[in-house]
Order: structure tokens, then C-alpha cells, then sequence
């Protein structure tokens, strides 16, 4: 099952039941929907927004992976995730002004009113990708492969052109946000890559490793890492830039967790 939770009191607001194994990801979609990714091979889309019985909702369930189901990235999560801010300095005369910039920024990037429809990729250990459009249709958009082992995360550019792939065989791979075309494969890892993540203004993208490092890509010029950066001592299992696009965090095996400077 999945527990929704009010924060403020503490209180679960819904129960969601209908996947038959266990939930491997959950995304906040920006148009009221959930999704969820479970091993029994389905993505489950979970209406989110209303009155009474509407929270909860079953809207429709995605089928087409042969196993399951590891990772989710949604075309508006990073939107979702910094509101009014992006990799410029900004700031605001009032909470009201901040909000109306952020539901612009939205609806140009996101999948709001003049935005192109909201999109999700998945990720499996059958190798491959699909990418779909949960809030129009439960049919696929493209299914992607070219990965020869399991896919371990998935993330979207800021932006939305591009998303990324990481894999248990050494690659990262780079997609078309939107059409799901296949655009570069970034090798230089010597072992399974478990996290992606993306630069703020969607220029660079950073990947953690099996191997203990971390590597910095251009997509400018892809074919090589523009950096290795080798202060672990074990594998790395977590990632991430941060909002303002200065920093890039790091977690490993080795128990450590490091910031690197941008």
C-alpha cells in the first residue's frame, strides 16, 4: 500500500491499495495525479486533488514492462521542486508575487495551460524505458532500449529537453525529453552507475558509481567526462545538485557524505 500524510498533524489522509508486490518509486505529478512504480511490473496513477472519495482515486494503471519497475522521472519535477527560483538569482516582493512565478514558471515548463502535457519515464530491470504521458492515456509514447543490463535511476534536465539513465552496465545514456529519441551513450564508469543529476540550467550532468566516483559530463561535448572526482573510498548510492546550482552532494558505502563545489 501507499500512505498519504498530512505533515501538519501527523495524520494519514489516504490509504492507496492495488499494486500486488512492493512500490519501488512514487512521484508527485503537478496536474493532481501520483504515480507509482512497483516488482509487480505496473505504474499505478493516483488521483490526488478533491473532495471525499476523488483523493485516492484510481485514475488509470500503466502497463508494458516484462519485470520490474525501478525508477520514475517526471518532465516537471524540477519545476515542482524549486517554484518561482532557477540557476539566476531572484527574489520577490511578497509570497503572492512568488507564487504567481512560480505557476508561470509552470505552466511554460511544467505541463500547466500553455506547456506541453506532462511526461514520465520508467525505468526496469527488463533494460528498458518507457516513456508516457500518464494524465492523457495509459499508451506508451516510446519504448527505449539499448541499456544490456537493469536500469537503476532515471532524471529529467531542468528544462525538459533530455533525461538521463543510468544502468547496471557502466552506462548513462541521454534521451529527447520529449519525442524519447536516443542522443548519447557516456562511458569512462567501471562499474554499475546508480544515480544521475542534472546542473540547473541543464548544461551539465553529474553520475555516481559503483566504482567510487563521481563524474561530471557536458553535454556540449558528451563523449568524455569533463571531470572524475575520486575522494570516496566505496560505492556511491546517493546524488544530487542543489537548487541554486552551486553544489553537488554525494553519499557512500564508506559512510561518508561530501559536498563538492561547482
Amino acid at each position: 500500500t501507499i500512505k498519504i500524510w498530512n505533515v501538519r498533524t501527523f495524520r494519514c489522509e489516504v490509504s492507496l491499495s492495488g499494486h500486488t508486490d512492493s512500490v519501488e518509486a512514487i512521484r508527485w505529478g503537478g496536474v493532481g495525479l501520483l504515480y507509482s512504480a512497483s516488482r509487480d511490473r505496473t505504474i499505478k496513477v493516483w488521483g490526488v486533488e478533491g473532495e471525499g472519495n476523488q483523493v485516492g482515486k484510481l485514475v488509470r494503471t500503466l502497463s508494458g514492462h516484462g519485470h520490474r519497475i525501478n525508477a520514475l522521472a517526471l518532465s516537471c519535477e524540477h519545476v515542482c521542486r524549486t517554484g518561482p527560483f532557477d540557476h539566476r538569482p531572484r527574489t520577490f516582493a511578497s509570497p503572492e508575487e512568488a507564487q504567481a512565478a512560480a505557476q508561470e514558471r509552470y505552466d511554460t515548463m511544467g505541463g500547466g495551460q500553455s506547456a506541453e502535457v506532462e511526461r514520465l519515464v520508467s525505468g526496469s530491470d527488463d533494460y528498458t524505458l518507457i516513456l508516457w504521458t500518464p494524465s492523457e492515456s495509459k499508451q506508451p509514447v516510446a519504448r527505449l532500449t539499448g541499456h544490456q543490463q537493469a536500469v537503476n535511476d532515471i532524471a529529467f534536465s531542468p528544462d525538459g529537453r533530455y533525461f538521463a539513465s543510468a544502468a547496471f552496465d557502466k552506462k548513462v545514456k541521454v534521451w529527447d525529453g520529449r519525442t524519447g529519441a536516443f542522443i548519447a551513450t557516456l562511458t569512462g564508469h567501471v562499474g554499475a552507475v546508480y544515480k544521475v543529476a542534472w546542473s540547473m540550467d541543464s548544461r551539465l550532468l553529474v553520475s555516481a558509481s559503483k566504482d567510487s566516483t563521481i563524474k561530471l559530463w557536458d553535454m556540449a561535448e558528451p563523449k568524455h567526462a569533463k571531470h572524475t572526482l575520486p575522494g570516496h573510498a566505496d560505492e556511491v548510492y546517493a546524488l544530487d545538485w542543489s537548487p541554486d546550482g552551486t553544489q553537488v552532494a554525494s553519499g557512500s558505502k564508506d559512510r561518508t557524505i561530501k559536498v563538492w563545489r561547482n
